[in-house]
């Protein structure tokens, strides 16, 4: 990295985001909380059906609003627009599209295809393994 890339616009961007997330997050809770679905409920019964909808999109919203934290942890520290798994520059053009982006295209590419397979799981817990081996030495 040969000079210091100005990321103020979209710090801004994630900034609003994280609001935006959080303001679906409580929407969808409170949707959740005054939904009522009784005890003796029928399979496929729509109001169950949209509970499970509302449920997983409330995870979802979760783990995106965690990415966006994640991404402005990463720019008050100094490493965001850096690989976390192989520690290159990722282009600009990647962090428009994709402001919370942690990985490279290659890596990136490279995550989706193990995870197809199941072996990402797998994969981190070695590294996690291996970097604690290197921090007792």
């Amino acid at each position: 990295m040969s000079e210091k890339r100005d990321f103020t616009h979209l710090r801004e961007r994630l900034l609003d985001e994280e609001q935006h997330l959080l303001q679906e997050i409580r929407n969808l809770e409170t949707a959740i909380r005054t939904s009522e679905v009784g005890i003796d409920v029928d399979e496929g019964d729509p109001e169950v059906t949209e509970r499970e909808k509302n449920v997983a999109l409330l995870s979802a919203l979760k783990d995106r609003l965690e990415s966006v934290r994640a991404a402005l942890r990463a720019m008050d520290k100094g490493t965001y627009g850096i690989c976390e798994r192989c520690g290159a520059e990722i282009p600009i053009e990647r962090l428009e599209i994709y402001p919370d982006a942690s990985l490279c295209v290659k890596c990136q590419a490279e995550v989706e295809r193990l995870v197809k397979r199941g072996m990402y799981r797998e994969l981190e817990t070695l590294s996690q393994r291996a970097r604690r081996s290197l921090q007792l030495d």
